[in-house]
C-alpha cells in the first residue's frame, strides 16, 4: 500500500510539472506554454478559415494577417486608430479647410492652414501608419469665382509631428502635391466668358511614423502658392468625400 501511495504521488508529480512548464506536441519538452515540434508542422485555427471568417477571403494560395486584440484573441479583422470605412471623415464646416492668397499679399504668393490634428498616446514605442486622400477646390476668392489668369497653383498636403507651428526646416510626413493651371481665353479676351474647368481634385499620401511612448500631435497642413506674382487664389479643402487611415503598430 506504500508502494502504491509513493508511485502516485511520484506520478501526480509529473503531471502538474508539466503543467507548468508547457504543453509539447512532437516535443518531449517543451520550452514554451505550447510548443509544436515539428519543422513541417502549423497550427490550424478552423474559426479563421475561409468558410467561418468573413475576413479571409478564402482564395487558395492566398494568405492573409492575423492580429491580436486586447483580449489575447486572434482575429483576421483589421482594427485602427482612425479609420472612415465609407463615410466622409472631413468637411469644411467642422475643420479649417480654406486658404486664400489676396492679389499683392505679403508672402510671395504662399499661405499655409492648418487642416486638422490628430492626438495619440502610446505607452510604449510604435510605428504610426497613416493614410489620406482629401479633396480640393481651386477658385480665384472666397466668393467662388472661377480663376481667369493663366497662373498655375501648386497646393500640397502633409503631416508634422509634435511641432506646435510649422517652420521652413520641419520634417513633413507624407507629402502631396498638385498643380492647378488654367489658360482661360477670358484672361487675353476681355468680352470671353471664364472657362476654366471646375470640381474636385485630390492628394492622397501614405507614410509611417516612429514613435516614441508619451503623448503626440499630428496636425495636417495645406499649402498653396501662387508665385511671385500673387495672384487671388481661394482653396477649398475636404469638400467632396475624402479618406482617412491611422493604425498603430
Amino acid at each position: 500500500m506504500g508502494k502504491t501511495l509513493f508511485l502516485s504521488c511520484f506520478l501526480l508529480s509529473n503531471i502538474c510539472l508539466g503543467q507548468i512548464t508547457g504543453v509539447g506536441i512532437n516535443e518531449t519538452v517543451p520550452e514554451q506554454k505550447l510548443h509544436l515540434g515539428s519543422r513541417t508542422g502549423t497550427i490550424r485555427v478552423d474559426g479563421l478559415n475561409g468558410t467561418n471568417n468573413e475576413y479571409n477571403g478564402n482564395e487558395v494560395g492566398i494568405t492573409y494577417p492575423v492580429y491580436v486584440d486586447s483580449n489575447g484573441d486572434l482575429t483576421l479583422e483589421i482594427s485602427a486608430t482612425e479609420n472612415n470605412d465609407g463615410y466622409d471623415p472631413w468637411t469644411t464646416t467642422d475643420i479649417n479647410g480654406t486658404v486664400t492668397i489676396p492679389a499683392g499679399g505679403p508672402d510671395d504668393g504662399y499661405e499655409t492652414v492648418e487642416i486638422l490634428d490628430i492626438p495619440l498616446t502610446v505607452t510604449r514605442p510604435v510605428i504610426v501608419e497613416l493614410k489620406y486622400a482629401i479633396s480640393i477646390e481651386v477658385f480665384a476668392d472666397p466668393a467662388l469665382n472661377i480663376i481667369k489668369d493663366i497662373y498655375a497653383r501648386n497646393i500640397t498636403n502633409f503631416f508634422t509631428l509634435d511641432a506646435p507651428t510649422l517652420t521652413a526646416t520641419e520634417r513633413r510626413y507624407g507629402q502631396s502635391s498638385r498643380c492647378y493651371y488654367n489658360n482661360n481665353d477670358a484672361y487675353t479676351n476681355a468680352g470671353a466668358a471664364p472657362d476654366a474647368a471646375t470640381g474636385f481634385i485630390y492628394n492622397s499620401g501614405t507614410t509611417y511614423i516612429n514613435l516614441p511612448a508619451g503623448t503626440h500631435t499630428l496636425r495636417f497642413y495645406g499649402t498653396v502658392s501662387s508665385g511671385d506674382d500673387d495672384q487671388n487664389t481661394h482653396i477649398r479643402f475636404a469638400g467632396g468625400p475624402d479618406a482617412i487611415f491611422v493604425r498603430i503598430y
